[in-house]
């Protein structure tokens, strides 16, 4: 498209033109055997991406906010504790939705920039028993990134019954996440962000602990669509090439997410992580150069797969964004409600970070450039 501004939000990002062929096909049953095999292929990819071989993949249409209701609908029941550690918004709407399933929610918070502690989260775990603890992995709100692997060890040392949930929703595909090796029970995503297709694929991968759990939950989960129970023997037929149905799966979204899956372990996962590091780094340090503050309180806390900045003083956060889409950059003004006029986002993701060829990143900094210096701030 000749007219298209490139999108440099933190998702939907910019996607593979093989990724965008494989949603142009025509009109194609659920049930069709290539489709079939392209579904329990995505299921199988899906397993090796995570990096969780006894996992349990579900690919659902919805956005990633369906997957919050699928961990609170099936692994919550009315009255029990949940700790969220919260880095941001979406760390207030995950509370809310898992007190929406009955869940009695505790927060872990820190300023604004900045993650809770691991002592915050020790002495809140031995306060109480908690079915299960939340982590927004990168929250798109403060650009900010929890250690999840630190937060995995000290849950399953603490608190080892505690099942642990990670809203991987913009790191999936780009930041460091071991599910297996790190003792997750359930990690999140969408398909946008850097799993790298168009919005409409709510994903995530599920333990085996944590199926048992919601299994042999006393009362019965308060949702339809969004029940493991409903959607675990479709997987299941799915990825042994048999066809079933609960409710009609967007064939198009997942055969493009079948490609993109298959070119992620192409390349393999360990690359794909440190590309998307060489990446932000790369914008980061251009942002320093412009004087510009990033949102996150240091670079140990801040994540790879978008930057949260600071305006320069004296500057009106349209003046910025306007100016870099004329030069052809879409990118996101603040979210965050008591801070979002003061800051802007650049998302960098997906092919934007793990092809530099393409020269995405750089026309965002060389554009950011321009548009300092036609404000007097360069």
């Amino acid at each position: 498209m000749a007219d298209h501004k490139l999108c440099m939000i933190p998702g939907p990002v910019e996607f593979d033109p093989l990724v965008l062929k494989a949603m142009s096909t025509p009109a194609t049953s659920h049930v069709d055997p290539s489709f079939i095999t392209s579904f329990g292929n995505a299921i199988r990819l899906a397993k090796q991406v995570w990096l969780a071989p006894s996992g349990q993949p579900f690919i659902l249409s919805g956005s990633g906010t369906l997957t919050w209701d699928m961990t609170a609908a099936n692994l919550v029941e009315p009255g029990e504790n949940v700790l969220v550690v919260n880095t941001g918004i979406f760390g207030d709407w995950f509370a809310e939705c898992l007190s929406v399933y009955g869940g009695k929610v505790d927060q872990v918070r820190a300023a604004f920039g900045d993650i809770p502690t691991l002592a915050q989260i020790e002495t809140a775990l031995k306060s109480k028993s908690y079915k299960l603890i939340t982590v927004t992995h990168v929250d798109t709100s403060s650009g900010v990134l929890n250690d999840i692997k630190a937060v995995a060890e000290l849950v399953h040392r603490v608190s080892p019954n505690t099942l642990i949930a990670l809203d991987g929703v913009c790191s999936v595909a780009a930041e460091e996440i071991r599910m297996d090796e790190w003792g997750l029970d359930v990690v999140m995503t969408a398909s946008q962000k850097a799993i790298g297709v168009p919005p409409g694929l709510a994903l995530m991968v599920v333990s085996q602990r944590a199926l048992q759990v919601a299994a042999n939950r006393k009362a019965p989960p308060t949702t339809y669509f969004a029940s493991f129970k409903k959607w675990l023997p479709i997987m299941q037929k799915y990825e042994a090439g048999q066809p079933s149905y609960f409710a009609t799966p967007p064939v198009q979204l997942i055969l493009a997410l079948e490609v993109s899956l298959n070119q992620f372990m192409k390349e393999g996962m360990e690359k794909r992580f440190a590309k998307h590091v060489e990446a932000s780094k790369k914008f980061k340090q251009a942002c320093a150069r412009f004087g510009l503050k990033i949102v996150p309180v240091n670079d140990k806390v801040a994540a790879n797969t978008l930057t949260a900045i600071y305006y320069p003083e004296g500057v009106q956060g349209g003046e910025i964004l306007k100016s870099l889409s004329q030069a052809g950059v879409v990118v996101a003004g603040g979210l965050h409600p008591e801070h979002n006029t003061k800051y802007f986002r650049v998302g960098h993701m997906n092919v934007s970070a793990v092809e530099p060829e393409l020269g995405h990143i750089d026309k965002v900094i060389s554009a950011l450039e321009n548009s300092l210096k036609s404000l007097g701030k360069l």
